[in-house]
């Protein structure tokens, strides 16, 4: 198996750390390419029509593209219990959640890096960061517990999501009112998975 992938990429990174605690990690070779908005390359378009990664290239059948089809999928082949029937639903949603929080600080840095001075909205630059806080203070009141909990893929999503928010929005201080949610995080970014995915560059 490929897969697909570029850049820090919150959403490579998920498939990333759930490879390695899956111990899957040397059954798929990692391929980069270009996904920039409007500038997708050629591998990358045949493997996915829509040209965004991660994207999962098999040998025994289509291609699968989407982050959590990518996990499910993964997580069914290693025979792992990260997506369990026992509070599935609570598990989407988080997967949800952590997946809305990345989408939105992705698309921050999309307005900065691939769109024209003259065009860029700092005012749709800040709606987007409200998305953030709201996933950020659902994550504080409704998810704690769930957290501290046994691990499933919802902990990787969020996990990668703050992650991402270090990496990209350092300035914007998630951390402030959010003191249960930093510790969580200090101590699942410890975890070999997130050590052995952290982003370069």
């Amino acid at each position: 198996m490929k897969l697909l992938m570029a850049g820090p990429s919150p959403f490579v990174r998920k498939v990333l750390v759930l490879l390695h605690e899956t111990e899957q990690v040397d059954d798929v070779e990692t391929v980069t390419v270009t996904a920039a908005p409007g500038g997708a390359d050629a591998t990358l378009k045949a493997a996915n029509p829509v040209g965004k990664i991660p994207a999962l290239v098999r040998d025994e059948g289509p291609t699968l593209y989407d982050s959590r089809v990518i996990t499910r999928y993964l997580n069914d082949r290693a025979g792992a219990d990260l997506y369990p029937l026992q509070g599935q639903w609570e598990v989407l949603v988080l997967e949800a959640t952590a997946d809305a929080l990345m989408e939105a600080a992705v698309l921050m840095v999309y307005e900065k890096r691939f769109r024209d001075e003259a065009q860029q909205s700092e005012a749709w630059i800040e709606a987007q960061w409200v998305k953030v806080e709201g996933a950020l203070d659902a994550l504080k009141a409704r998810w704690m517990s769930h957290l501290a909990g046994p691990m499933d893929v919802g902990h990787i999503g969020v996990g990668c999501a703050l992650a991402y928010l270090d990496f990209r929005h350092g300035d914007r201080d998630w951390r402030k009112g959010r003191d249960a949610l930093a510790n969580w995080y200090e101590r699942f970014a410890a975890r070999p998975s997130m050590q052995a995915t952290a982003p370069v560059g």
